[in-house]
């Protein structure tokens, strides 16, 4: 019988085996497996590696270093023929451990020459409408001779250097490498044709006035020395016009030689003042060094208005010194007037100035000077004290353009002395963040050809704190989450991640600017919380003033003075087009009962949910969102539940069972996201007796579901409204979906 029951075993198994086989259908194929596309994934694939130089907290490293730049120059402008003439010394450090086998000059001047192929890179399409002088200028005028007319460069003993200019860049063919902590000293004599920048355009040249004055502002004036760092050896892509300038940092010694009724500003100290201004316009200096409250005239508008009468022939030299500056800008004119006030900042005195012709007034001496001085107290806050002896802000119509110590700015009241509120509010702003710009880029020096967002984005959040604090009611226009919703929920084909060269941006204020300075806004404000963000920003203007910042060295310590997990933030907002859209999908509400409803089936017990499952059970039956939209809004007290007031009475004492809540109404919210970017839920609930409850969830909620999450809400009284993101804070694009009941609009007909 046993060997009977075995065979029979066999049979069935082979039996059952076969019937398998006919049985057994096509199997589906299965899905391909997939990388980590998570959106909290860590950022390794995108940030250079830590090294020896910047190390992965962010922070200089041991080996790091930067080249040094120091000049002396010797500038004369010819006022009659628009001229500049320059002689200058360059005494080029190569702290690089590697030995240098060329040096790069930037010559930017040549983006003006007629042989720029800046214009060539252009759109140019047929305007249906022009002015005649545009027409002229466009299609019938020879081209703006500009550019530099470099006469000769040479070495310390006079003899001729070997040189190949490619445009914008020159490089000096060295005879022998430049080793480690030597020096080359090269002198270079140049001239240039000072472009009319009201027709040709550029960030400096001169405006013109009816009566033959002319207002300069001068900069990218002379031959400068590019960047050489340890991220990509030397920085010589080409200026094409957006992208603005990598330079190292040096001492200058510059004296400019103008006619005798000009009056200047420029960067640096200005070391023969009793020379240049009569001995009145002296002791008005001595006393704006005493004015911490108000601005001193020490130029007045007769004196000015008196100088523009005549064109002198006689020469006036100027002699400036200025330390561990990038560059040098320089702003003369006979037409200026001329005041300054004292500011205090830590243990020292700097000075705030502005220069302007008549026509800025009254504008100008009401406001500027004032608004450079809260500049570098709002500035200086929020990183460092503002390291330098004085900011100047220069009023040049059609500009806006930053160097260390100077920058010009446009705004002008009419004719007859009246301004709006837009033009006053333009001027502020401008002001505002070209003196700003003094803290980034020229002290923390990051590489404005590779990343504008980095000085520009930076500095706009700066100039919207500032903003604000000079003025609660400041129309800003950029700064807040909201103002860069436009942008962002505008056409793909035209935006570009902010991690994008800056010659290859579409939208160069909506990129560079506006959408840098919404995301740190909403660190600061959302995110992070002030105290964090403050503290990792002043973190890393310290680590990097006076250095070369690249984005990883933010990045990196904005996390790591903050153990703040930002990787999520980063990769979103700064390398992808993506938007944010968080919205409200569905909405039941669940009543707390001891009966089980018919449909209840008990979930296995297992290993995570035992506590849960532990003990007498109370159970919770749903209304569908139909329901509360009608007239179904039951409440039950959980008091009225006995197995719960059981367990109550049962596991706490009297003086606890008073501290417990008890909410009436349970609300499951599903909340969904359309947008790529992640974001934390912020949720505002309203209440049926109009008071209010805000709560925020981390952006972390969307780490195990990147499309829907659901979050329940235990209250005391019925929810009659519930709204994601009331203020505006995350730059939603859509918010038709962000209110629940739905919120109906009315159509154009209504």
């Amino acid at each position: 019988m046993k060997n009977i029951f075995n065979s029979f075993l066999i049979l069935l198994a082979i039996s059952t085996s076969v019937i398998a086989q006919e049985v057994k259908e096509t199997p589906k194929t299965k899905e391909q497996g997939h990388e980590d596309k998570n959106k909290f994934r860590q950022m390794y694939d995108l940030l250079a590696t830590p090294n020896m130089y910047r190390t992965a907290s962010g922070a200089p490293g041991p080996e790091y270093y930067q080249q040094q730049a120091d000049y002396k120059m010797d500038i004369e402008l010819d006022d009659k023929n628009a001229k500049l003439f320059g002689t200058e010394t360059i005494t080029y450090t190569n702290n690089a451990k590697e030995s240098l086998e060329y040096l790069w000059i930037q010559l930017d001047q040549n983006l003006m020459a007629k042989t720029s192929k800046t214009p060539l890179v252009e759109n140019s399409k047929i305007d249906p409408a022009i002015s005649a002088q545009g027409f002229s200028r466009k299609y019938l005028e020879e081209k703006f001779d500009g550019g530099f007319k470099i006469d000769y460069v040479k070495d310390i003993k006079g003899n001729p250097i070997s040189y190949t200019v490619n445009e914008t860049m020159m490089r000096i063919n060295l005879v022998k490498p430049l080793a480690h902590g030597e020096k080359y000293v090269m002198n270079i004599k140049w001239n240039y044709n000072i472009n009319n920048y009201m027709l040709d355009g550029g960030r400096s040249g001169y405006e013109p006035f009816k009566d033959g004055n002319k207002l300069y502002v001068l900069a990218q004036f002379y031959p400068r020395m590019a960047v050489y760092n340890d991220v990509e050896g030397w920085q010589n892509m080409q200026f094409w016009g957006s992208g603005e300038f990598a330079l190292p940092f040096g001492n200058f010694e510059v004296n400019v030689t103008v006619p005798a009724d000009h009056v200047m500003e420029a960067t640096g100290n200005l070391l023969n003042r009793s020379e240049v201004f009569t001995p009145e316009q002296v002791k008005r200096y001595a006393l704006a060094q005493n004015s911490f409250d108000k601005p001193v005239v020490i130029v007045t508008q007769a004196e000015a208005t008196e100088s523009e009468k005549g064109f002198s022939d006689k020469k006036k030299t100027w002699k400036f010194k200025a330390e561990n500056v990038r560059d040098f800008g320089i702003s003369t004119s006979r037409k200026f007037i001329l005041d300054m006030m004292a500011v205090k900042l830590g243990g020292k005195t700097v000075m705030a100035v502005s220069l302007y012709p008549k026509e800025g007034n009254p504008l100008w001496e009401q406001y500027s000077t004032k608004a450079v001085a809260h500049t570098l107290k709002s500035y200086s806050s929020y990183t460092f004290d503002y390291p330098y002896p004085k900011a100047v802000s220069v009023n040049a119509q059609d500009q806006g353009m930053e160097y260390p110590m100077i920058c010009w700015n446009f705004g002008r009241p009419e004719a007859d002395g009246t301004f709006s509120d837009r033009v006053k509010y333009g001027m502020l702003g401008v002001i505002i963040h070209e003196v700003g710009h003094n803290f980034f880029p020229m002290i923390v020096n990051s590489d404005e050809r590779q990343w504008t967002w980095m000085d520009e984005g930076l500095n706009t959040f700066m100039e919207y704190l500032a903003e604000i604090s000079f003025d609660k009611n400041f129309p800003v226009d950029r700064g807040p989450a909201a103002k860069i919703v436009p942008y962002m929920s505008g056409d793909q084909s035209n935006i570009e991640p902010i991690m994008t060269n800056s010659e290859a941006i579409k939208q160069f204020g909506n990129n560079a600017y506006g959408k840098p300075a919404a995301g740190l806004n909403i660190l600061r404000e959302t995110i992070m919380g002030h105290e964090l963000f403050d503290y990792a920003f002043k973190t890393y203007a310290n680590r990097w003033k006076f250095k070369h910042p690249t984005p990883e060295d933010f990045f990196r310590t904005m996390e790591d003075a903050s153990a703040t997990d930002l990787d999520w933030f980063i990769r979103g907002w700064f390398y992808t087009t993506d938007y944010t859209d968080i919205g409200i999908k569905d909405v039941t509400q669940y009543y707390v009962s001891n009966e089980a409803p018919k449909d209840f089936k008990a979930p296995e017990v297992n290993r995570r949910n035992r506590r849960k499952m532990a003990g007498p059970l109370v159970y919770m039956i749903s209304s569908t969102s139909q329901d509360l939209l009608g007239e179904n809004k039951k409440a039950l007290n959980v008091k009225d539940v006995k197995t719960l007031d059981e367990f109550v009475q049962a596991n706490f004492k009297p003086e606890e069972i008073a501290k417990l809540a008890s909410p009436k109404y349970f609300y499951e919210v599903t909340f969904n996201k359309p947008g790529g970017l992640v974001m934390p839920i912020i949720v505002e609930l309203t209440f049926e007796d109009g008071t209010t409850e805000n709560q925020t969830f981390p952006a972390q909620i969307w780490r195990m579901n990147d499309v829907e999450i659901v979050r329940t809400f235990a209250t005391q009284k019925v929810i009659s409204k519930i709204v994601v993101d009331p203020k505006l804070e995350t730059a939603d694009i859509d918010v038709t979906n962000n209110t629940w009941p739905k919120v109906i609009g009315k159509s154009k007909f209504d």
